[in-house]
């Protein structure tokens, strides 16, 4: 039997947002998204954690969701990131996001305030009940401060509209009960756990590295859905240190940006709190770009 939000199977890359002398570089943004549809990719997500989007203005967050889906034009499909820890905010930008067009929403959880099941539960049933729009839950405790459970999320599957997680707690196991326990899709919210998480049952991935080399993410997930395992582990290993920089020389998205910079797809301008590269590390993420045959 299909899962519920198999539309979004395969790559969704999560969106960069362009940044230049400290706006938004609308001009730039619609270069990204056209690259993704010359690339094939199936789905696009502006605004999430890759998308900085905790220091984006209200503003420039709709702005943001507005381009991108006028740019992908039914091209490609748009899942836009509409999460607050304010439901009342979250049930706005999701508004805000299904008016632009958008296919779909990935909501994270709310981050700060740490609610316990019960307000996970009515946060995004709330959510659901207020705009008719395919949502998918993301989890990621490492940035929100706590685990949404996965019997929480499975309750939550039960809603119409909830379809999908992004699951980025790393745990196989909850992986697991989560496909077990309901009929949602499971997206990878790891680059590095993308090939494990499809031999559990997972349909695709959120993806970081996706942003600079979304054929070679498409054509490992293919290749497992075509039964060739071996060719989908080349792939995974081929990606790995790539995966591995863009999370371990400094927080998402700053390894990212700075590599985009190198390969001359963006200016790698990032905004505070968060810093650019270190200098000291731009010679090993060099070397893994020259490794990979990207520079």
């Amino acid at each position: 039997m299909a899962r519920k939000g198999e539309m979004f199977a395969g790559l969704t890359v999560a969106l960069v947002t362009p940044f230049k002398n400290g706006e938004v570089d609308e001009a730039a943004l619609r270069k990204l998204v056209d690259a993704q549809v010359e690339a094939g990719t199936g789905t696009v997500s502006p605004c999430g954690t890759t998308g900085e989007s905790p220091t984006l203005s209200h503003e420039e967050h709709e702005r943001v969701i507005n381009i991108v889906c006028e740019q992908a034009a039914g091209r490609i499909r748009v899942m836009a990131g509409t999460g607050s820890n304010s439901t009342a905010e979250a049930i706005r930008l999701t508004r805000r996001a299904k008016e632009a067009g958008a296919d779909g929403a990935l909501v994270v959880t709310p981050y700060y305030n740490k609610p316990m099941a019960e307000g996970y539960y009515q946060h995004f049933k709330a959510i659901a009940e207020a705009v008719d729009i395919p949502i998918v839950l993301y989890n990621i405790p490492g940035r929100t401060a706590k685990n949404m459970e996965p019997d929480t999320i499975c309750k939550l599957g039960e809603l119409t509209n909830i379809v999908a997680v992004k699951e980025s707690t790393g745990s196989m196991d909850q992986a697991s009960q989560i496909l077990n326990g309901s009929n949602l899709t499971v997206l990878s919210g790891d680059d590095s756990l993308t090939l494990p998480l499809l031999s559990l049952g997972g349909s695709g991935v959120v993806s970081v590295v996706g942003n600079i080399v979304p054929g070679d993410v498409t054509q490992m997930v293919n290749a497992w859905r075509a039964g060739n395992i071996a060719e989908a582990q080349r792939l995974h290993h081929k990606l790995f240190p790539l995966c591995r920089d863009m999370l371990s020389l400094a927080t998402n998205p700053i390894p990212l940006k700075a590599a985009m910079k190198l390969l001359g797809r963006d200016t790698g301008e990032v905004r505070l709190p968060l810093t650019p590269l270190a200098e000291s590390d731009v010679p090993r993420l060099k070397q893994t770009l020259q490794n990979y045959g990207l520079l």
